[in-house]
């Protein structure tokens, strides 16, 4: 213990000293104190949220069934309310504190695994068979725990056998620790998890439907249990699409789409529309990268809030959300197939000779785009210089020659207003061999969705919306970059348990390394 200075003995300098440092203690203890208290107070808001949540999840899962809802509906609400429930319990996990007491849980019954399926033993033993003090370990026996697995079409359970042993000298006790888990102390491994993911995500297929398949195949796995699962590793793998939303917005030009997907209104018993956002990188960058975002409403709001602080090129339509993010300084650059459409809608409708001339003349540009696609960012500039702008400037000329002939309201007129008042984002391309002609591109990327939708009847709540948009994020990214998507997710849900904040970058699809 430091004993405290006699005051009495300092000069007035060395006093002012010894006050000044006092004082910048004190404000650093008060900083230190304030910072605390506002993690502290954020915490206990987060904590207030889920649970709050979780007390509603639970009402919707065990409370009085909507007597408008069918049994199917009922059957995919209940998977979705389990996932989330699984998902807040999970954050709130990870929410509580070293020194908070775990809350006593029932440890459930777990049926065995059938006994028929085949099995492989993995030991797990010490580095070595010497204690620390020198002597010779005594295996004096051994824990066994079982997990299954899956392969598609085949299920297999993992033995994993870990060996004790004891020094006689100093009786110290030795045992290698199993790996770590995305589910701990849970049997499914990372194989069994990718392929129901796979199957949900990518494959469509509703966690009832694969539990009818898994007890074909001999395991009974409820649909609840699936969904846990599927809510746990929604939590896990978000930090990768964090990590991949950061690299996208690197990215000086972007993709944006958004298309509407049904949510449950909780309480309303009916569907209300949601949307789910896509971003992407174009097919002239080196990053092979689409996120997808999910949100309750089409408000510009869910953009500005994905884009943040970029300020790059935006690839879009003409929906009205994206133009406060104009106004805050992103670069508006529209999609031509877009301005194309209204001319073919228009033509299929009434052959209409003026529509046909103009795809005939936009159909120009893209002839010279098909060819440029090969080039350089510099060589494909010089091309549309030469090439595309004069049939740029001659299609402009002439959609404003005809719009004076045409009669205001005419479904004609119609068409060319939407194109030449959007000129300057259309023809935007043109200046930079980097920029994309249209936004086709990110509409692809979004096609699975409008698969999932038949399938999956609606989203069940914002949060089974956005696990969704993490989970299929990952999945086109793995095909975006050459690798199977079922591979893929085994390999990441294997490594991510042991893999540090600062090394996600190396689980991301376009790092990944392996061959699929």
């Amino acid at each position: 213990m430091n004993t405290p200075p006699d005051l009495s003995q300092l000069t007035p300098d060395q006093l002012r000293h010894l006050a000044a440092t006092l004082m910048t203690q004190v404000e650093q203890q008060e900083q230190a104190l304030a910072q605390s208290q506002k993690t502290l107070r954020h915490t206990e808001q987060v904590n207030q949220k889920l649970t709050y949540e979780l007390a509603l999840l639970k009402r919707h899962a065990f409370g009085k069934r909507s007597e408008q809802l069918n049994v199917l509906q009922i059957s995919l609400l209940e998977e979705v309310v389990d996932a989330d429930i699984a998902a807040i319990e999970t954050e709130l996990a990870d929410l509580t504190t070293p020194d908070t007491p775990p809350a006593a849980k029932k440890t459930p019954k777990r049926a065995p695994l059938p006994p028929e399926l085949p099995r492989t033993e993995i030991r797990h033993d010490p580095e070595s068979e010497h204690c620390t003090c020198g002597c010779q370990l005594r295996r004096i026996g051994e824990e066994i725990s079982e997990k299954l697995d899956y392969t598609p079409g085949v299920f297999h359970v993992e033995r994993h056998i870990r060996g004790k042993w004891v020094c006689d000298q100093c009786e110290t006790l030795t045992q290698a620790p199993m790996p770590a888990q995305i589910i701990d102390k849970g049997i499914p491994t990372a194989g069994l998890l990718a392929q129901v993911l796979i199957a949900k995500y990518a494959d469509h297929l509703p966690l009832y439907r694969q539990e009818q398949i898994f007890a074909r195949a001999g395991v009974a796995i409820p649909r609840s249990t699936l969904a846990e699962w599927v809510g746990i590793c929604g939590v896990r793998l978000q930090p990768l699409i964090d990590a991949l939303r950061d690299l996208l917005l690197d990215e000086p030009v972007l993709h944006a789409d958004e298309t509407p997907v049904p949510m449950l209104a909780p309480g309303k018993k009916k569907t209300h529309r949601a949307y789910l956002w896509a971003y992407a990188a174009t097919s002239y960058a080196g990053l092979k990268v689409v996120v997808y975002d999910f949100s309750e409403t089409r408000g510009g709001q869910h953009a500005r809030d994905f884009l943040g602080e970029w300020r790059g090129k935006l690839v879009c339509d003409d929906y009205s959300g994206y133009k406060q993010s104009f106004a805050n300084g992103v670069t508006e650059i529209g999609c031509m197939a877009h301005a194309r459409r209204k001319f073919v809608d228009l033509h299929v409708a009434g052959k209409s000779q003026i529509a046909g001339q103009a795809i005939e003349l936009i159909g120009q540009l893209y002839q010279v785009e098909r060819e440029a696609q090969s080039l350089s960012a510099e060589e494909r500039q010089r091309l549309r210089e030469t090439r595309a702008r004069p049939i740029s400037d001659a299609l402009h000329r002439w959609m404003l020659a005809h719009r004076e002939k045409v009669p205001n309201g005419s479904a004609t007129a119609k068409a060319l207003d939407y194109s030449l008042k959007r000129w300057a984002a259309l023809t935007r391309y043109l200046n930079d061999g980097g920029l994309p002609i249209d936004n086709n591109r990110v509409e692809n990327l979004i096609r699975p969705w409008a698969l999932g939708r038949s399938n999956w009847l609606f989203a069940g709540s914002l949060r089974s919306g956005q696990r969704a948009a993490t989970i299929m994020s990952l999945i086109q990214c793995a095909k975006l970059n050459g690798h199977e998507p079922y591979a893929y997710l085994k390999d990441v849900l294997e490594r991510l348990p042991t893999q540090k904040a600062s090394q996600l970058h190396e689980l991301l699809p376009h790092h990944w390394q392996h061959t699929a």
